[in-house]
């Protein structure tokens, strides 16, 4: 069992770090995770993680701890509703004011092994053909450097493809190779993977007209949450969308966003401001 004085440190610095609110009582959580973590740096348990990370440690250290403690469950097409309105409701409208402009930016703000970034490259290539030939680009980023290297690799397991995709779908954009199913390159064209803690400065990453940040603010404290959703509305476009995960919510956070009404999925408008 790890000491409460360990317990304490570990979640502020967990907190600190990445905004991870763990709350009491996952000392079972923590060991799964950092126990075997820590044996890896040579280190004999958690109470020699704890004193090392209280030494000044390596930035690896450090890095590694956020990471093992901030790696989400992910899949394709995961909870499915939301691209079902996403295809029927939303881009429809989206994509008829976009097409002066020929160009179409997503953000996938929570994009762990790109399973996320790559179902929308699917869903826009499957129901709305006429923007193949626009510039479409599909933004993945991510706290970890491990989940991401794998996002940019686009290689996954029988088993990861076989999670939300129909076998017609494998075969048309995934080439089987000795190592699992690749991406093929026409969705890969259209998607960049980068490192990002939300908790950091990220308008360099410039306008979206879609933004998914689900299953992460969850995590957060009320004032974490929204700092970023805040941030987030100055990035989305006028007539743009947030999807948040089906556990969360902006009500009681924010008035930077109002529910879609006609969507079952949590998704959200930016509010427009009511002139004085």
């Amino acid at each position: 069992m790890i000491a409460a004085l360990d317990y304490d440190f570990l979640t502020q610095f967990l907190l600190d770090r990445s905004g991870l609110s763990l709350g009491a009582s996952k000392e079972y959580l923590l060991e799964a995770r950092l126990l075997p973590l820590a044996q890896s740096f040579g280190l004999n348990g958690i109470p020699e993680l704890v004193l090392a990370l209280r030494r000044s440690p390596p930035e690896s250290l450090s890095s590694s701890v956020v990471e093992a403690m901030t790696t989400n469950e992910t899949s394709f097409f995961r909870d499915k509703t939301p691209f079902d309105e996403l295809r029927e409701q939303l881009l429809p409208k989206l994509i008829e004011n976009r097409r002066s402009l020929r160009r179409l930016r997503i953000w996938s703000a929570a994009a762990s092994t790109g399973q996320e970034a790559y179902s929308l490259a699917i869903l826009l290539r499957e129901h709305f053909p006429e923007v193949n030939d626009w510039h479409v680009e599909i933004v993945g980023t991510d706290l970890s450097k491990a989940t991401l290297s794998r996002a940019e690799a686009g290689v996954y397991t029988h088993f990861e493809v076989q999670r939300g995709l129909p076998i017609q779908m494998m075969i048309k954009y995934f080439q089987q190779e000795s190592g699992g199913w690749r991406v093929k390159e026409e969705l890969r064209k259209w998607t960049r993977f980068r490192t990002l803690n939300l908790l950091e400065p990220f308008q360099h990453l410039g306008s979206f007209d879609v933004i998914f940040c689900r299953n992460v603010l969850i995590y957060f404290e009320n004032d974490v949450k929204k700092q970023i959703l805040d941030r987030m509305a100055k990035m989305l476009r006028p007539d743009g969308f947030l999807a948040l995960g089906a556990a969360e919510t902006v009500l009681g956070v924010t008035d930077t966003f109002e529910r879609i009404r006609s969507c079952k999925a949590a998704l959200y408008a930016p509010r427009v401001a009511v002139p004085a």
